[in-house]
């Protein structure tokens, strides 16, 4: 059976370069805007460090699902799973300067507004800084604890240890659990760091909805990446038009639950007209707000759906992959779409905040970009450190037994 070594891929390298410079050139710009504008650049470095977090976050939940479920479209993909996984001490990282600017970010970590509203005082006790941090840090060790133990068994793996059938156990024994307390520690993650710029609304489907955007967002990374190793060796590689299909096909999976979800939550709170809920909506459905609105029915689902119908799609890489990039860029719109509104209340005193035809900051965009650069140039430093496809996994063979076959 070939396969290829990460030197048979010049595209990576290729890939590493451009990202890095992208996000040089894209943070030297936030960094400018955030001479002028404090406030702003907080808030852009939210959404930046968010969307690093779905990426880290859905390639550790799509690696706990492939050690147990299994499978052919595991096997290909584990090694961008696992190399974006061990991202998360660097998004980790990302996470500290928001730490210094959350009087600026979150309205209850201000003692005068605290004192001014009956229901900060209230939710006082879960909202402070300092039990924040703890959860934060909490939230970190554990992805983290995951991320090693996961990585540490693959690379003895790779080294020619543990790699009996018997041995591969402990990897479902930790990713059953590990997946479940993910989802758990991910939901309380969207409300302290996505829920609370608003305190006074919730949203009781808000972390379902955020799991399925970070899988979403990990699965359409993950077809880009192997849709580019595909380009540069088709004939040395694993890869085949059957993989492509099968990961086409959970691609469709979840943005179909996304969309579910979303319009789920719409629903209920729209129906249920409630006044510490119905405003969250009202202020993203109104005005160029509403056009973003919009344009994630019809860009982030409708389209997306259309064309992940078509099997013979599904099967060529190249229109698979262009169709992944439309989702991660809706992916990132749609993250600003829920955290921008919130940070109305940002404009100078008495200023009024003109509607304009496109509402997002520029920083909401160059800042994302230009975090997501470095991110990609080190996911492939790390996917290049090892061998493309776990080659010494027991359950390989049997995965690709009719890989040969006519």
């Amino acid at each position: 059976m070939q396969t290829l070594s990460t030197s048979d891929v010049p595209g990576l390298g290729r890939l590493q370069q451009r990202a890095l410079i992208v996000g040089v050139i894209a943070l030297i710009a936030g960094a400018a805007g955030a001479a002028t504008n404090i406030d702003q650049f907080f808030t852009s470095w939210l959404i930046g460090f968010l969307f690093c977090l779905s990426l880290s976050l859905g390639c550790l939940g799509l690696l706990m699902l492939q050690h147990i479920s299994g499978g052919q479209w595991g096997m290909v993909g584990r090694r961008v799973f696992e190399a974006g996984s061990r991202l998360l001490p660097v998004v980790a990282l990302l996470f500290v300067p928001l730490l210094f600017g959350m009087p600026k970010i979150f309205v209850w970590a201000r003692p005068e507004a605290v004192a001014a509203s009956h229901v900060l005082q209230m939710k006082a006790p879960y909202l402070n800084v300092s039990f924040f941090v703890v959860r934060a840090v909490i939230y970190f060790l554990f992805w983290m604890l995951l991320v090693v133990l996961l990585n540490r068994w693959s690379a003895a793996q790779d080294n020619g240890e543990g790699v009996t059938k018997h041995d591969s156990i402990r990897y479902r024994k930790v990713s059953a659990p590990g997946l479940l307390f993910l989802v758990i520690t991910v939901t309380f993650a969207s409300i302290d760091w996505v829920m609370s710029l608003e305190p006074a609304w919730f949203s009781t489907i808000l972390g379902l909805l955020w799991i399925a955007g970070y899988g979403l967002t990990g699965l359409a990374f993950t077809i880009i990446v192997l849709a580019a190793i595909h380009r540069d060796n088709p004939s040395g590689s694993l890869l085949t038009p059957r993989h492509f299909h099968d990961f086409g096909k959970l691609l469709l999976a979840f943005t179909m639950l996304w969309a579910y979800l979303s319009f789920s939550q719409f629903l209920i709170i729209w129906s249920g007209n409630l006044p510490e809920e119905i405003p969250w909506y009202i202020e993203r459905i109104r005005g160029s707000w509403g056009a973003v609105a919009l344009a994630l029915v019809v860009f982030h689902f409708f389209v997306p759906f259309g064309l992940l119908l078509s099997a013979d799609l599904k099967k060529k890489s190249a229109m698979l992959q262009k169709v992944a990039v439309f989702i991660l860029v809706m992916r990132l719109i749609d993250l600003i779409w829920y955290v921008a509104p919130s940070f109305r209340h940002l404009a100078p005193e008495g200023a009024a905040v003109a509607p304009g035809l496109i509402p997002m900051h520029w920083m909401d965009i160059a800042i994302p970009v230009g975090l997501v650069g470095v991110w990609v140039f080190l996911f492939v430093r790390q996917l290049r450190s090892r061998a493309l496809f776990p080659m010494n996994d027991p359950y390989l063979k049997e995965a690709f037994a009719h890989h040969d076959a006519p």
